[in-house]
């Protein structure tokens, strides 16, 4: 390990670099600013890009896809939506080619493939050219003759593989086409240039041109514990590619007790200096009583890698396990809490996200005083869900908001979730007992697929006035709500299973790939759209 000069904290890579969910990172250099686009599925906006000038501290600045133009989600299914972004910077714009899955169950894929630009990362982001469906994790090389080559996986139905339970023969190879910018159509034969290896089931294709080869990184094995990244090169852009001598440049799968498992999907980027490093999706499991589970998701590493005589990448350390550690310039600031105040606000904080829909005026609003949400369809619709929410990142931390709502009707209730989708879920509620009044209550799912069936952990509901404080406390597997009346905080039902909010809970791990969220939520299934008034949000990691 290094330490920093100043004698501070450990100057190291601690990964990983993007904590909670942020998968199938594609990293992209422009000079010393270095971007890193990850997935967002279901949740809006589209795409997050962190910015970083030393690799070790990484900033959220970004989520191009924001308007009705570019991204319409509603009526897709739970980890559908957007899939393994490529960024990159050619011809003074950067480039961002992503994929929209509007179907996840079952033998098909309908998962289209699309181009938007900017002239700046911040953008604005132009509206979407449509590029094809044939496969989904498309990617965008900038050759340096001038052409543009697109690539992605090709899905082939024809197989026994369904949603959750992937087989290798419906990832049907890499498929690899021209892009022709000035008419911004494909042009020219297709061809597929890589069938992956034995380990099966490639996806997630860059390409990378160094000396006289070009460089292709793909993921294999699937998004779970076998994943890995594999490499394999060709002196001419449509193949044919050999593969890397370890066949895998970066995977857990042989070192089951490693911290960072399900290592696999990157992209490599070389800094100014000359040196090499590779990111990677990772997750970290608990273990828990149910077996492992990873509560953060999908998660994003960097490893530092050397190019060795016989013209082939290696990770520095040796082998093919990513490490926690990577040797790294800059020291790593420490993260404390964040606080958000919605008083005076007119701009929803960038770390929170809602799902599905362009239009969120429908969903809630910043009155100057507070977060209102307005109460729209039930608790896990795909359509219209009134939750304003942001990633878990520690596996210990403490939530904290205020809210004022006076419902009519049990059919109205507003709150604090840790929320997955509608399958894994915890509610604390505000909603109307006929007999009591006013109440606090806790709805869960507790991974019942595909019903969706909902627990109620408090036998009887408490009283509340019509402003009330509410905590979740989450510390590794377990969950405790609390409510504050202004007599202090108070634990409201039991300890709950906060493990099931995770990838590899109710389903198993390749039923949902996504990550756990911990928000505020409202609905009114009456239709009348009672408002929730939120006065603030705490995020304290533990």
């Amino acid at each position: 390990m290094f330490k920093a000069a100043t004698g501070g904290p450990f100057a190291v890579i601690q990964n990983p670099i993007l904590p909670g969910f942020n998968p199938d990172p594609s990293i992209c250099r422009v000079g010393d600013d270095v971007y890193i686009a990850t997935s967002t599925f279901e949740w809006y906006p589209g795409v997050q890009i962190h910015h970083s000038r030393d690799l070790v501290n990484w900033t959220l600045i970004a989520h191009p896809l924001n308007r009705a133009s570019q991204l319409d989600m509603r009526g897709e299914g739970d980890s559908c939506g957007i899939w393994a972004p490529c960024l990159s910077y050619a011809d003074g714009l950067f480039w961002l080619v992503y994929t929209d899955v509007k179907r996840f169950d079952g033998a098909f894929k309908d998962a289209h493939n699309y181009i938007v630009t900017a002239p700046s990362i911040e953008g604005p982001w132009s509206d979407p050219v449509y590029v094809n469906s044939s496969g989904f994790d498309p990617s965008l090389f900038h050759d340096t003759d001038g052409r543009k080559w697109f690539v992605n996986m090709q899905w082939n139905h024809r197989t026994e593989s369904v949603g959750g339970n992937p087989k290798s023969p419906a990832f049907d190879g890499i498929l690899l086409q021209e892009w022709d910018a000035k008419t911004k159509k494909l042009v020219g034969p297709i061809k597929n240039i890589y069938p992956g290896t034995d380990l099966g089931l490639v996806e997630g294709p860059h390409l990378f041109k160094r000396g006289e080869y070009y460089y292709l990184t793909t993921a294999e094995g699937g998004t779970g514990y076998n994943h890995a990244v594999t490499m394999a090169r060709s002196k001419a852009v449509d193949g044919p590619y050999e593969t890397h001598p370890n066949k895998h440049l970066i995977t857990s799968r042989f070192s089951p007790d490693a911290p960072l498992q399900r290592a696999g999907h990157g992209q490599m980027v070389e800094m100014p200096d000359g040196s090499v490093y590779h990111t990677h999706l990772c997750g970290r499991p608990l273990k828990t009583s149910k077996g492992p589970r990873c509560p953060l998701g999908r998660e994003t590493a960097l490893q530092r890698c050397v190019w060795k005589d016989d013209g082939w990448l290696y990770l520095a350390q040796g082998g093919q396990t990513p490490a926690v550690e990577v040797e790294a310039a800059a020291t790593r600031l420490p993260r404390g809490p964040v606080r958000r105040n919605f008083k005076g606000e007119t701009q929803l904080p960038i770390e929170f996200q809602w799902l599905r829909t362009p239009y969120p005026d429908r969903l809630f609003k910043l009155t100057g005083s507070a977060l209102q949400l307005t109460g729209r369809e039930s608790l896990g619709s795909w359509y219209e869900q009134s939750l304003v929410a942001r990633r878990q990142e520690d596996f210990n931390f403490r939530a904290e908001t205020r809210v004022r709502f006076d419902p009519d009707t049990y059919q109205q209730a507003a709150g604090l979730t840790h929320y997955y989708n509608r399958h894994k879920l915890h509610f604390l509620a505000v909603t109307l007992d006929e007999k009591l009044g006013r109440v606090l209550t806790i709805m869960s799912c507790n991974g019942d697929y595909p019903d969706s069936r909902l627990t109620w952990p408090v036998k009887v509901p408490v009283q509340v006035p019509e402003e009330v404080g509410l905590a979740a406390e989450v510390k590794g597997e377990y969950l405790q709500f609390y409510y504050d009346i202004g007599q202090g905080w108070t634990p409201i039902g039991p300890v709950l299973d906060a493990s099931v909010i995770s990838d590899e809970g109710g389903r198993g791990e390749h039923g949902s790939f996504t990550g756990a969220f911990i928000g505020m939520l409202a609905f009114d299934t009456s239709g009348r759209a009672r408002t929730a008034d939120f006065s603030h949000f705490d995020y304290i990691p533990g």
